[in-house]
């Protein structure tokens, strides 16, 4: 995973906030913990809030990988778990900037022209090919019923 450095050996490095232009930008934001100061300053509150966030993390996590095969906004929720991680473990915050890039190149590559006009052929031929399965069988089988409805 590409934490933006190219370079060998080096680390991410937790800072208060970059300023660009005197905004601060999302993807520019210091990584670390984004606690309030008053609980930065005592180690065990801090650790019991690190604690707390995770658990919390955690469970909206699990309910999003239940929801994966269930109906239901799984990976969504599974992401908005991770921005709860986040706030508080730099780890989460990399994976984040990992995945906003990747889903942005993704998008970027799908507006392209040229893989729109793939993708929209490769959907008709298999519209029409479906298309052909499905009438192919009710040409042998028509419509009929797998249950008896008469009999009941």
């Amino acid at each position: 995973m590409n934490t933006g450095s190219n370079e060998p050996g080096e680390v991410a490095v937790a800072t208060d906030g970059v300023e660009v232009d005197g905004v601060k930008g999302d993807s520019e934001q210091g990584l670390g913990s984004r606690a309030p100061e008053f609980i930065k300053a005592r180690r065990m509150l801090h650790l019991s809030w690190q604690v707390g966030v995770f658990i919390i993390g955690l469970a909206i996590v699990v309910a999003g990988i239940i929801m994966l095969p269930l109906p239901g906004p799984g990976w969504v929720v599974i992401f908005g778990g991770m921005a709860v991680w986040a706030t508080e473990f730099v780890w989460a915050q990399l994976v984040l900037r990992w995945t906003k890039r990747k889903v942005t190149e993704a998008a970027q590559k799908a507006l392209d022209p040229k893989v729109r006009r793939r993708n929209i052929i490769l959907t008709s031929i298999g519209l029409v090919i479906i298309a052909v399965l499905v009438g192919i069988y009710l040409w042998k089988f028509g419509i009929v019923m797998p249950w008896k409805i008469k009999d009941q």
